[in-house]
């Protein structure tokens, strides 16, 4: 009867014991971090920079964490932008290439509608190259395909792009669909020779950027071309100097040529669209006139200082002559052009001199090799 009794006893002191702990497991629950660390504190268990250790390394931790998810989010973000802007401008690009020209419509008036001359454009971020050779031929040149690594490498945010005799045509008929004429113009030229000076214009004129001559090397990045004290939405095009001998018919302008203007391209165009026209009709050899005078630097030169004197156009009331450019030591803007004295595409020309190749206006060394032949 005693050991029964005692029993209930201990089985009541046993279920009052664990009433108790869950009591205060629960009251305990509710309590705060803090409160913890108070009592282990108060208690002498963990000590107080110990505790403050912990805690700065949890918000550490923490601000850490929230900082890594905010740039992983700015990126992903910035991707979408960039990605989304792109298919902005590649979508503009077909619509652009897909509407046609009003119907009777001159040469000039399609040119006008289907390429608009922004004069708060953006530098268009293109480097046009050809040559006859493709980079994994053998004939290629090993100083040529230097240059053309060159031009990619000190110009990484640029659409770098190498045309040969046949790609170019390709090309020259996707930009120009809806112009027959400037296709028709570009498959009369008679020679390889004279599509290739021609394609400079017409790749300039619809994409904008810079044309390099593959027997070039650039010795400075393109933005480097613009002095500080000039705006770079106030340039419509940047030329430089090419010959500055004391006839005046050899004043000469470079090949080359940044972001060309339209009034300058349709003269070179227009005059080459009359001697193909000729020259279909038997009335005309590519003999009877040069490259220069079909489309090289002399056409191209005569265009800029049509464009110089046509106030209307230019802005320029005074009559402009080559004298404006003879012995020009430092860039002059005319009108929206840039114009760069000769050491700054032609540094080192003739004498190799490194002397001129490290003067800050030199930009590209030009080597001027025969690049076409007769049998090209």
């Amino acid at each position: 009867m005693q050991q029964q009794l005692f029993r209930k006893v201990i089985w009541l002191t046993v279920g009052l014991i664990t009433v108790i702990l869950v009591i205060i497991k629960i009251s305990s629950s509710k309590s705060t971090a803090t409160d913890l660390q108070k009592v282990l504190k108060n208690a002498n268990i963990l000590p107080q920079d110990v505790i403050n250790y912990n805690s700065r390394k949890v918000t550490d931790e923490l601000a850490s964490k929230l900082d890594e998810i905010q740039k992983k989010y700015l990126s992903k973000q910035d991707d979408r932008i960039s990605k989304l802007e792109a298919e902005r401008a590649d979508l503009l690009e077909q619509v652009r290439f897909l509407r046609n020209p009003p119907a009777g419509s001159s040469l000039r008036e399609k040119l006008a509608y289907l390429f608009p001359y922004n004069e708060n454009g953006k530098f268009p971020a293109y480097i046009w190259q050809t040559w006859k050779y493709g980079l994994n031929d053998d004939r290629f040149g090993e100083k040529f395909k230097e240059g053309e690594t060159q031009w990619a490498s000190k110009n990484p945010g640029f659409v770098h792009e190498l045309f040969n005799d046949d790609t170019s045509g390709v090309f020259i008929h996707h930009l120009y669909i809806n112009v027959p004429e400037v296709i028709k113009a570009y498959e009369l030229l008679p020679n390889i020779i004279l599509k290739m000076d021609f394609f400079r214009y017409l790749v300039l004129y619809a994409k904008g950027g810079v044309y390099a001559d593959v027997d070039t090397m650039p010795l400075q990045p393109v933005p480097n071309w613009i002095p500080e004290n000039v705006s770079p939405k106030s340039i419509g095009m940047i030329i430089g100097i090419q010959n500055d001998a004391n006839n005046p018919d050899w004043k000469k302008i470079t090949e080359l040529i940044a972001k060309i203007t339209e009034d300058t391209l349709q003269r070179a165009e227009s005059n080459s669209l009359e001697l193909a026209d000729i020259s279909e009709e038997g009335g005309l050899s590519d003999k009877n006139l040069s490259i220069m005078q079909w489309t090289g630097t002399g056409i191209f030169t005569d265009a800029i200082f049509t464009y110089f004197n046509d106030y209307i156009q230019s802005s320029i009331y005074t009559k402009v002559t080559w004298k404006e450019f003879s012995k020009l030591r430092k860039p002059k803007l005319v009108s929206d052009v840039l114009v760069l004295p000769i050491i700054s595409f032609s540094a080192g020309a003739g004498s190799g001199k490194s002397t001129e190749l490290n003067d800050p206006l030199a930009f590209v060394q030009h080597y001027f090799e025969r690049l076409h032949n007769d049998n090209h």
